[in-house]
């Protein structure tokens, strides 16, 4: 059985459909972005740098109880979000190719892969050539996938987790990263006036005049006589020796170069519209680069990640039950030592954490009753205080 076959099944794409029809758009159709930002240094950076810290988000089923959520015993489910969800990939690859081709391309597919049950049993990211939304007769949404190899998947949208970026002018699609192209044509020029101008620098140029008249092709075998003696790497010494039939006169030539504003202003510019800082990028970020980061680019992944499983993985009566795919990550894993034991002295004696949970933010292991709520005996319930003055005062 091929790959194809062996995560699509025999899909029967031949049903009636038609290209659905939008409100703004006649029909609902997009190629990836014909830019080759992934080939840019800095671009692919800054992809990566986000790609690598959303692939750190722990997703799992959770059901909503008593205000809160509660994590479930669905191993099998919980075992897709957080080890497998396919048997090509473990749960780390699946967000980081998500995320990537999210930035990439403003729009990230993954398929979902159900039993005779509906139950989800695989999850599998998508890129394909081009993509169109089909509805059948009844009205019902479908994407038909056009994969680079000419195989062609018609898929309920239902099935599909869609993650879009951009998301404005198609009522389905985010839209293309074309406002970017300027600064990566801007990036690639100014790499290639580098290697440009340290090539001019190592090369040797001048004029070499003859005192005699001379044939057009001896005038080039002398030429190349010249290069050969004094302007190749065999000249060691850097010397050119000349008598009265010719002169060399070399020419004094200054490449272009770019300074590091610059260089430093193009960068500016594509982080800026990745939404990240040079300093997570080379990972010299503090506790407040992480925090400014994880607020505005990882926590908005994280919330369209868990909206976007949830709708697609339980069906209406489900969520109506709470149940939820939730995606979440240990912020303060990434801030100092210092910071954890002071947030851990001001919570645990408001019995706000358990001592295993103290223990997680130290990066230590959990210990047996560690479960157990500790609280200081120098706080009283609000309703208790008048009770507890007043008793106070009678034994005096």
């Amino acid at each position: 059985m091929s790959l194809f076959q062996r995560i699509f099944g025999k899909k029967d794409a031949s049903a009636a459909m038609s290209k659905a029809e939008m409100v703004n758009v006649q029909a609902a159709h997009i190629s990836p972005w014909s830019g080759d930002a992934y080939g840019n240094d800095i671009y692919r950076a800054g992809v990566d740098a986000i790609a690598r810290n959303a692939a750190k988000l722990k997703g799992g089923h959770v059901v909503a109880q008593d205000g809160g959520n509660a994590a479930t015993t669905d191993g099998k489910l919980n075992r897709l979000f957080q080890v497998q969800p396919n048997e090509y990939m473990n749960a780390y690859d699946l967000l980081y190719k998500l995320v990537t081709h999210l930035y990439l391309y403003n729009n990230a597919f993954a398929y979902l892969q159900r039993d005779d049950t509906g139950r989800v049993t695989g999850i599998y990211p998508l890129q394909a050539a081009n993509i169109d939304i089909m509805a059948d007769p009844s009205g019902a949404m479908y994407c038909r996938f056009m994969f680079k190899t000419g195989k062609q998947a018609v898929l309920p949208y239902s099935d599909i987790v869609h993650l879009r970026r951009h998301f404005n002018e198609n009522e389905i699609f985010g839209d293309d990263n074309a406002a970017v192209t300027a600064a990566l044509e801007l990036a690639h020029t100014q790499n290639q006036g580098i290697v440009a101008g340290i090539k001019n620098g190592a090369n040797i140029r001048g004029i070499l005049s003859f005192t005699q008249i001379l044939s057009p092709e001896k005038l080039k075998a002398e030429k190349d006589k010249f290069m050969e003696d004094y302007l190749s790497m065999a000249n060691h010494g850097g010397v050119i020796a000349t008598d009265q039939k010719m002169e060399y006169k070399p020419l004094e030539t200054s490449p272009t170069v770019i300074d590091d504003k610059q260089l430093a202003a193009t960068r500016g510019m594509i982080y800026n519209y990745l939404g990240v800082s040079e300093n997570i990028v080379n990972s010299s970020y503090d506790e407040d680069d992480w925090a400014a980061f994880y607020e505005s680019v990882i926590e908005p992944i994280a919330v369209q990640l868990s909206l976007e499983f949830t709708r697609k993985v339980f069906n209406e009566r489900e969520q109506d039950f709470g149940n939820s795919i939730l995606f979440e990550s240990g912020r303060l894993q990434f801030t100092s030592s210092k910071t954890k034991v002071e947030l851990i002295g001001k919570l645990v004696p408001l019995g706000l954490l358990t001592v295993n949970q103290s223990l997680d933010i130290l990066n230590l292991p959990g210990v047996a009753d560690g479960d157990k709520r500790i609280i200081s005996l120098n706080y009283v319930n609000a309703d208790k205080a008048d009770e507890y003055q007043l008793s106070d005062r009678s034994e005096d």
